[in-house]
């Protein structure tokens, strides 16, 4: 456990980085999409990106189950259409986002395709059911507190990829961290 404590202090610090940046302004789910870089939080939510990048690919010999592939590829998913919907040129990018991440490289990629693809379907054909069942299948990883904490953190990698977090893609990462019992201060949300 020394080792999760560890990753929680280095959260914690990049999440009172991020907040001292954002200082009073920009907190809550609503409103557009913002640029990547625009604001001053850029840098550090880049950075806290960076670092949960670091501890996920430190913890890939650990997050070989099926709970954790399934539970990841729901997470992923629910990221992609988290604005309600997902065009087929942001399908193919999450996909190969998916495919050349280290951790999920644990996994065929064609289970990994399959799946992921299977939620996104789900949430396109009707978001707030199909949104319901990928929330009950990223709980399935609440069992083992570190894959729990590595289905959100692949959440976030995947979230943070271009460089920003959209406020839709925070809210879906707060609604999975309420599924699998977690703090989403944790995760700097």
């Amino acid at each position: 456990m020394a080792m999760w404590d560890r990753i929680k202090d280095q959260a914690k610090s990049l999440q009172q980085q991020a907040q001292g940046a954002r200082g009073s302004g920009a907190q809550g789910g609503h409103g557009g999409h913002g640029r990547p870089g625009s604001g001053s939080s850029g840098g550090s939510r880049a950075q806290l990106v960076s670092t949960l990048k670091s501890q996920l690919t430190s913890l890939k010999t650990e997050l070989k189950s099926g709970a954790f592939r399934d539970a990841s590829m729901a997470m992923c998913a629910l990221v992609a259409a988290a604005d309600g919907h997902v065009d087929p040129t942001e399908r193919q990018h999450m996909e190969s986002l998916i495919l050349s991440n280290d951790v999920l490289q644990n996994f065929p990629p064609e289970q990994l395709r399959q799946r992921f693809n299977q939620h996104v379907d789900r949430l396109a054909f009707d978001f707030p059911q199909g949104k319901t069942q990928v929330l009950q299948e990223i709980a399935k990883a609440a069992k083992k507190p570190a894959e729990a904490r590595a289905v959100v953190q692949t959440g976030f990698v995947i979230a943070g990829a271009d460089g920003y977090v959209a406020p839709a893609e925070e809210q879906v990462l707060r609604e999975a961290c309420s599924v699998l019992g977690l703090s989403p201060q944790e995760f700097g949300l």
